[in-house]
Parts: C-alpha cells; sequence; structure tokens
C-alpha cells in the first residue's frame, strides 16, 4: 500500500466513523439513562435516510441551503418519531423485566420496517449529492471526496456540542446525574417520565442525523436497520456504556480498521494469502472480542457497574403436579398419533415447532437459572447444522452418526467461547457471545469450497428410514421432548442449584466454596451440545443449510421466543418457541406486510403479559406451575 493510498484510506474511515458515532453516540445515552437496550435505534438511522432522500429530492437538489436544511429537517423528524414512541409504548413498559423492554423494541422494528416498505417501497433509494461538495480534493494525488472532508468535520462539533450540553446545561446534568443513579434524581423530584422522553428523542434525533448525512454516500435499504444497530452495539461496548467520549473513541478505532482492511486487500505473506478485505464483514466483532476480555467494562467505562441479570430473583422453582405431569403425558401422547389425522404441511410446521423449542429451551436455560443473557445463541444451532451437514457431504457419514456428531461440533464451540464469556457480565457478556456469534457467521459466509459460502450446502436428506414426513417427524419429537426433558432436569439437579445460586448471589456462592465462573462455563459448553442438536435436526427437515442460521436474526428469535412465554418459568420457551412459529407461519401466508402485524402483536403481548404468556398465567390461575 502506497502512502496516498493509506493516507485515502485513513480519511475514508474518519468518514464512515463520524456517522457511526453519531448513531452510537444515542444509543448511549438512551441506555445510560433509561437502562433500555434499544433495538430499535437502527430503524431510527434507517427512518432518517429515508426522510432526507425524500426532502432532498424535492427542496434539496440545486441549493445548499435546501440540502442542509432536509438534512436537518429528517433529523428533527426522526427525534419526533422517538418522542412519540417513548410516549406510546416505552412509558408503559419501564417496569417491566429488561429483556421485555428490548422484546417491544423488536417488534418496533418490524412495525417500522413494514411501515417503511409501504411509504417508500423496496427498491434501494440513492440520493441526490450535496450542492457545492461534490466534486473531490487532491491529497498526495488522490481525489478525495469534498463531502467526506466535511462529514469528518462533523462528528468532532456534534461530540462537542454534546459535551457542552451535558456539562453546561441543567439538562444535562440531571442526564448525567440520572446515569448514576436514576431513582435517587426521581427522589429529588424531577419528573423522571419527561427526562427520559427528552433523552430517548435526543437519541433518536442523533440516530437520524446520522442517516440523513449518509444519503449522497449511499442508497436507503430496507436492511440498514438491523447492519447499523450491530455496529452502533459494537461501538458503545468497545467504548464503554453510557460513555459518549468512549462512543467517539470506538467509532474512530472500527472505522479506521476497516477502512485499513478494506485497502490492503489480499496480502500474501511468506505463501500464505491473507484477504483483509473479507475481515470487514466481522472486524468490529473481533476488535469487541479482544477490547472485552482484555478490558471487561470497555476501553473509557468504568468497572463495577450495576449488576444486570435476565430477570429478577426467582422464588425457588418445582416439579410439575401430578395432573400436569399427566396433562403432558396425554399431549405427548396426541402428538404421537397426529400424523394418522393430518396432512404433510402440518406435521412440517410441528417439526418446526419441535426444533425452536429445544432450540429456546436450552437459550431459557443460560438465561433463567445461568442468569446469562446471549445475543448470539445462534452459534451453537448453525455449528451444529454445519457439522453434520459437512460430516455428510464431505466425509460421507450417514445421518444417524451425525446426530451424536454434530452436536459435539456445536458443544465444542460452546466450550471455546463459554471460557472467554463467563469472565463478563450482563451486557458485555452478552455482546460477547453476539461477536463470537458473528465470526461463525463470517466464515460459514465467505469459506465457498468447504462451507459453500453464501449459497450453503444442499443436499441433506434423511436415510431411506425417515424418507417419510411421519417418519422424521416421530425421530423429531422424541429427540426433541428427550433433550428438554434432560435439561428440565437439569434445573432441579444440584447442578441447576450451583447455577442459580451463582446467579442470585455470585459473593455468597463463592464464599461457600463454589467455583461460578467454571459451572457457568460447563453450562455454555452443555447447553452449546442442546441447541446444536436442534440445528442438526432443522438442517435435514429442511434438506439444506445455509449462513442465515448463524445470523443475528436466528439469535433474536430465540430471545423473543424465551421472552415471550417468560424467563422465570420453565414452560415458558416451549410456548413462546410455538406461539411464534405458528406466528410467523400463519401471518406470513395470508398477510402483505406481515411483519407489521407480527411486530404489533409482540408489543401487545408485552403490555398485556409483562411475565410471559406462561408467567402470566402462572401468576394469574395456577401459582403452583413452573
Amino acid at each position: 500500500m502506497t502512502l496516498a493510498t493509506f493516507v485515502i484510506q485513513l480519511l475514508n474511515g474518519l468518514a464512515g466513523a463520524s456517522s457511526l458515532f453519531l448513531v452510537a453516540a444515542g444509543l448511549s445515552l438512551i441506555f445510560g439513562v433509561t437502562r433500555i437496550v434499544n433495538f430499535a435505534h437502527g430503524s431510527f438511522f434507517m427512518v432518517g435516510i429515508y426522510i432526507a432522500y425524500t426532502l432532498t429530492e424535492s427542496f434539496g437538489r440545486g441549493s445548499a441551503l435546501g440540502f442542509w436544511a432536509s438534512v436537518l429537517a429528517a433529523a428533527v423528524a426522526v427525534g419526533a418519531l422517538g418522542f412519540v414512541v417513548e410516549i406510546l409504548l416505552l412509558r408503559r413498559i419501564y417496569k417491566a423485566p429488561e429483556l421485555f423492554q428490548l422484546l417491544a423494541t423488536f417488534g418496533l422494528v418490524l412495525v417500522i420496517k413494514d411501515a417503511t416498505l409501504a411509504i417508500w417501497g423496496p427498491e434501494d433509494l440513492l440520493g441526490p449529492r450535496a450542492p457545492g461538495l461534490r466534486g473531490a480534493v487532491s491529497i498526495l494525488g488522490r481525489p478525495f471526496p469534498e463531502y467526506d472532508l466535511v462529514l469528518i468535520a462533523i462528528g468532532p462539533l456534534v461530540l462537542g456540542l454534546l459535551w457542552l450540553v451535558l456539562n453546561r446545561t441543567r439538562f444535562g446534568v440531571l442526564v448525567r446525574a440520572a446515569t448514576q443513579d436514576r431513582d435517587m434524581v426521581a427522589a429529588l423530584g424531577v419528573n423522571q417520565a419527561w427526562l427520559f422522553t427528552g433523552v430517548f428523542a435526543l437519541g433518536a434525533a442523533l440516530a437520524g442525523l446520522g442517516g440523513a448525512l449518509q444519503v449522497p454516500r449511499e442508497p436507503a435499504q430496507l436492511f440498514l436497520d438491523i447492519t447499523v444497530i450491530s455496529d452502533a452495539f459494537v461501538v458503545v461496548v468497545v467504548g464503554g456504556l453510557g460513555s459518549i467520549p468512549g462512543a467517539f473513541l470506538a467509532a474512530l478505532l472500527i472505522g479506521e480498521i476497516k477502512a485499513l482492511c478494506i485497502g490492503l486487500g489480499d496480502v500474501s505473506f511468506g505463501g500464505f494469502e491473507i484477504s483483509f478485505s473479507k475481515l470487514t464483514l466481522v472486524v468490529e466483532f473481533i476488535v469487541m472480542a479482544i477490547v472485552l476480555v482484555v478490558r471487561p467494562w470497555g476501553l473509557l467505562g468504568r468497572p463495577g457497574g450495576e449488576p444486570r441479570h435476565a430477570a429478577a430473583t426467582e422464588p425457588p422453582l418445582r416439579p410439575l403436579h401430578g395432573y400436569l405431569k399427566l396433562a403432558a403425558a396425554g399431549l405427548g401422547a396426541a402428538l404421537l398419533v397426529l400424523p394418522v389425522a393430518t396432512d404433510g404441511y402440518v406435521l412440517v410446521l410441528l417439526i418446526d415447532i419441535f426444533v425452536f423449542a429445544l432450540f429456546a429451551v436450552s437459550l431459557h436455560f443460560l438465561m433463567g437459572p445461568g442468569g446469562m443473557v446471549s445475543f448470539g445463541h445462534a452459534a451453537y444451532f448453525g455449528l451444529g447444522a454445519y457439522g453434520a451437514a459437512l460430516l455428510v457431504l464431505r466425509a460421507g457419514l450417514p445421518m444417524e452418526t451425525t446426530i451424536v456428531l454434530g452436536p459435539l461440533v456445536a458443544l465444542a464451540g460452546g466450550l471455546l467461547f463459554g471460557w472467554f464469556v463467563v469472565r463478563l457480565s450482563g451486557v458485555y457478556l452478552a455482546m460477547l457471545t453476539l461477536a463470537f456469534a458473528q465470526i461463525v457467521w463470517s466464515v460459514a459466509f465467505q469459506w465457498d469450497s468447504f462451507t459453500g459460502g453464501s449459497n450453503g450446502l444442499i443436499g441433506l436428506w434423511p436415510p431411506a428410514w425417515l424418507a417419510s414426513k411421519s417418519a422424521f417427524y416421530h425421530v423429531t419429537l422424541i429427540l426433541c421432548v428427550v433433550a428438554i426433558v434432560a435439561l428440565r432436569h437439569l434445573v432441579f439437579a444440584p447442578f441447576g442449584a450451583v447455577l442459580r445460586a451463582g446467579r442470585d448471589s455470585p459473593l455468597r456462592a463463592d464464599a461457600i466454596g463454589i467455583d461460578v465462573r467454571r459451572h457457568q462455563w460447563f453450562a455454555f459448553a452443555l447447553i452449546g451440545g442442546f441447541a446444536g442438536l436442534a440445528g442438526v435436526l432443522h438442517a435435514f427437515s429442511k434438506g439444506s443449510i445455509s449462513p442465515e442460521t448463524l445470523a443475528i436474526a436466528r439469535s433474536v428469535d430465540g430471545l423473543v421466543m424465551v421472552l415471550l412465554g417468560g424467563v422465570q418459568t420453565l414452560t415458558g420457551p416451549v410456548v413462546g418457541a410455538a406461539v411464534l412459529t405458528w406466528l410467523q407461519d400463519e401471518i406470513a401466508r395470508r398477510v402483505e406486510f406481515w411483519r407489521a402485524i407480527l411486530g404489533g402483536v409482540i408489543i401487545l403481548l408485552v403490555i398485556a403479559f409483562p411475565q410471559g404468556i406462561v408467567g402470566f398465567i402462572r401468576g394469574r390461575f395456577m401459582r403452583e406451575v413452573t
């Protein structure tokens, strides 16, 4: 790489970091004050770029004043959207467990995505270039866009303005105080509700501004919400939760590293070729993993923060009563004979429900008894699926053997990742699981010669004795039920009791001689195997496997299933998996904008049942049921 190329790439990194900082700063503000992990923050970025496209097309093509006024108006409009969202939705669920708030914001993502699709359509939309900034300047003989130079200046400018607001205004003092102790702020007579509203609107406006500024650089696309929120989460966590300067530093670090990876391209070292350009898909997650392992609270974060758990301390778990055991046995018998009375489509849907029920129960074991939230549980689901697929297609092993070996591949992944993950807690732990999941996804997506790359692997059909849908249905039912029952027994075994002790009071558990970290590490490995079994069955039920099996969306589905059913119940994840799988299938087949309907249903369920469906039933009608 020449000096000119190196400098140009550094400037490209600064331009990208500027927009990323705006989104991350808004997310950090919102989390610092409200403690909400706002999954819909990427949607505000997406809406900002769409609104800016419309406004700049109408008012900003020939006028610099019209262009910049359109950009600012888009940011204000997104801030107003955040204002409405906070009042109508989030204000109703502040007292709900934190992860249910995350679930509500995920429902909001689905609603906003389909609303955007309905208004602007599915096509990519590229806005006009900024008037007066359409040319390029020469830097070391290489052209560099004038508009990108302006973007480089905007990041530090916004950082300075935020510093003035937070340190020189009464609003800023209240925000900083609420970040430290929001209950004390409320006790001093501050209207906490409107403080939260103001902070959320400001954070949304910053995300909208970040999106609006990208109009001349990239098209408005419907998948920007998930892409941007994952990058923003990484920046916030690397910088340190609640730290605006930390977010700025992390955005610079990640922006520059990604730009340099693009500039380096493919490099040979001693006969080995390294493709740095391919690392751009995952380099931010590698950076996050390294930072969290070395400095668990982020670059400018502070250690010793308030611990965040999936739910409040639970009462002692009780096994099922006799009549409920009879009901469960009756349901199992009915499912066994069901193929006689139904068609193939229902069996396919039920197979999906069984598989995702096991996937959700394995995640619940970590979140409930273990007190560890995983944002990357799809890694083990995908490792099991890919392990089985590769053993069949590359090694020629039969399906019967891969049902055993596939989960062992996922278990090995859990053993490796868990060793690092259990050294963290709260949101940092959850984000490190996401980092490892994205690294695994990147390998599957780009290793064309081995994993099939983006095309995946096909031809994973069961053997002849399982060729009929009813036979595969019965095998899936039996394996999933046995695995779920085994996990349930683990909850009541001494191992489960040790995990709950480490969750509820790690200091006391350590004082009586329990090695909490070792047991949590073993739990990650064990649960990886169970999730891997679900992945194996899923791969053979579909006949193929693709990187989507490892994607963030799969991990989010698992979280939604657990939370819909209820974290503090043992049957909750099964019910949540059944409800979500059925809703996705039923609504997607019948409604054009099915995501909005599904998101609305999720939001209503969170508001109506803040403890989950089974948690609500247990609290209202069956207090002794677990």
